[in-house]
């Protein structure tokens, strides 16, 4: 699978014509939007915001540039990038992801053995985090006001007012607590909802030694009115009281299948569960087989480990699943490009790659 073709105009002629620019390649993968066209439309509206953020560079799609060209570039901005594409730029030191996620990058290697000798970099912008919490907090109330029930009860021309609960009275545990769980966390403790959240691994201060915190972080040390757990312990403890679910991990060989049959029945009988991380966090045979069987409610889906969702998935036709296209917190493309045009000239200007992803961590 390439990427796009040009379909910008004479980019190559203008890039040569300015020669003292720096090449900087655009690497879009097709799988992006689906089909051929669809990346291609993408490619062209972040060429556009890209170019605007970034006028001293020479930015091109990949397929414009010539092998020669290729050689020049040490870095690239990509998105969702198919391998054999970045293994085509020889002199690579690092890639600028457009996006927060990059599992995709990191399963590129350079040959069956090892990985590419090219560094990772996020996209961290706060504005996506905001975007993100919003999305939380509005599927949230979703679950919370109980709108999967009243659609129902809608196509059943069935008028049943539901008792309401407060929201201090339901939990929300929000799996992964970087960026966007942070801002989530606080969005939905101003709702005023009971918060807990989960990492992997302790850190300092609230999350180690705090009080009520006990050394293997199962016991709930509190960060900003946040209850938070750390490791295996921990998240069993927090699921067990856990009304909703949210899952913001990043996809690594640690969280594959995380939210698995076991795990999920450990959640309350009733619980809902929200993914907007990445689909391969979610055995979904697994999320069906407690659906149907009545120990979870409802969940909300908006990634997919085989993306667009197949129409023969048995997920679409689901009665107690909601299913949105990747749309929780989209990247917002003026601010993105103005972040990657703050690194790639601080690179240009000091040879220093930004801060990085760690391959063995994931992220």
């Amino acid at each position: 699978m390439s990427t796009p073709a040009d379909t910008t105009g004479n980019d190559a002629k203008a890039g040569n014509r300015i020669s003292n620019r720096p090449l900087i390649p655009l690497v879009v993968g097709r799988a992006l939007g689906g089909s051929a066209e669809a990346a291609a439309e993408v490619q062209r509206a972040w060429l556009e915001s890209l170019r605007a953020a970034m006028t001293e560079c020479d930015i091109r799609p990949l397929a414009a540039l010539t092998d020669e060209e290729r050689a020049t570039a040490q870095v690239a901005l990509v998105a969702t990038p198919d391998p054999d594409d970045l293994r085509s730029l020889p002199n690579l030191r690092w890639v600028q992801s457009l996006w927060a996620g990059v599992d995709d990058i990191l399963a590129a290697k350079a040959a069956p053995d090892r990985p590419p000798p090219w560094s990772i970099v996020r996209m961290r912008d706060p504005r996506m985090a905001e975007t993100m919490a919003e999305a939380v907090l509005a599927w949230t109330l979703y679950l919370h006001r109980d709108m999967p029930a009243y659609r129902r009860q809608q196509q059943a021309r069935q008028w049943r007012p539901r008792p309401m609960r407060r929201a201090q009275a339901c939990t929300v545990s929000i799996l992964g607590l970087g960026a966007m769980g942070t801002a989530s966390a606080a969005r939905l403790r101003a709702q005023g909802f009971s918060v807990c959240g989960w990492r992997r691994r302790a850190a300092s201060g609230a999350l180690s030694g705090a009080p009520g915190t006990s050394d293997d972080g199962q016991s709930g040390g509190q960060s900003g009115g946040v209850t938070v757990f750390a490791g295996d312990d921990g998240l069993r403890h927090m699921l067990a009281q856990s009304d909703i679910l949210v899952c913001l991990l990043p996809l690594t060989a640690a969280t594959h299948s995380l939210l698995n049959h076991d795990t999920l029945a450990q959640l309350p009988r009733g619980a809902a569960v929200i993914n907007f991380a990445r689909g391969a966090i979610v055995d979904s045979d697994a999320l069906i087989a407690h659906l149907d069987s009545g120990h979870l409610s409802h969940a909300v889906l908006d990634v997919f480990a085989q993306e667009p969702l197949p129409a023969d998935s048995p997920l679409w036709s689901h009665e107690d699943i909601t299913i949105l296209p990747h749309i929780a917190a989209p990247t917002d493309k003026e601010s993105a490009s103005v972040i990657a045009a703050s690194n790639i000239r601080q690179f240009l200007a000091s040879g220093r790659i930004p801060e990085s992803v760690d391959r063995t961590r994931g992220y």
